[in-house]
């Protein structure tokens, strides 16, 4: 086998046992004891990256990854891993990976660079929005983003309550597949600088780069 293929039996044979029932609070709860990311709305990518990163450091692999400028990949072994989660049934089924710069930095360094794609059915807060007044008393009250967001008049995302893991993609993007994703272009930092590109993957098409699959 060559390398990353050694990764790919490790990471598959690892995250064939992680729990797959994510209840909301008890996630955020859990990244709050870590002290990571647990005031993010989106929790599901932070989440799955933690337990990831739990499976995988017990096998060896580097936690965190190479870093590119700005960038620091998820982990790394004989190529660079990032851990992303997606909901299956979002009126989207694409998913944004990470920096293209760093990417293809990765990927001329070490031949390939890797994606664990979580595949995930997901519930969503109800009316009342008592998740989000939850994680609001939680983080002390609302955050900056959300105060600017009701001067703009601008309607609030609903919130992810829990979710259901289906499946990991084990992806691996190299110098004759990349040219196959999709570019996202995003906007502009506080500063008014703009924000580097980052690639973007059409998930119902993924067979392109898939090399690897766990079905719960």
């Amino acid at each position: 086998m060559t390398t990353y293929q050694e990764d790919i039996s490790i990471i598959c044979q690892a995250l064939q046992s992680i729990n797959t029932s994510w209840d909301g609070k008890k996630a955020i709860l859990e990244l709050k004891d870590l002290d990571y990311q647990w005031r993010q709305m989106e929790w599901i990518g932070w989440y799955f990256e933690v337990l990831c990163k739990s499976k995988l450091n017990e096998k060896g692999f580097e936690i965190p990854g190479k870093k590119y400028g700005n960038v620091e990949f998820d982990s790394f072994k004989s190529i660079n891993w990032d851990m992303k989660a997606s909901a299956v049934k979002s009126h989207s089924h694409r998913a944004i990976l990470n920096d293209c710069q760093a990417i293809d930095q990765s990927i001329d360094e070490f031949g390939s660079h890797g994606i664990i794609m979580a595949l995930l059915d997901v519930e969503y807060n109800d009316d009342n929005r008592s998740f989000q007044r939850w994680h609001s008393e939680l983080k002390g009250g609302l955050s900056k983003f959300e105060k600017d967001r009701i001067k703009r008049n601008a309607i609030s995302r609903y919130r992810k309550t829990c979710a259901e893991l289906n499946e990991i993609l084990v992806i691996c993007i190299d110098a004759n597949n990349v040219s196959k994703l999709n570019i996202h272009k995003q906007g502009r930092n506080s500063d008014g600088s703009p924000r580097k590109p980052k690639y973007e993957i059409d998930i119902e098409h993924a067979h392109g780069f898939e090399v690897g699959r766990i079905s719960f």
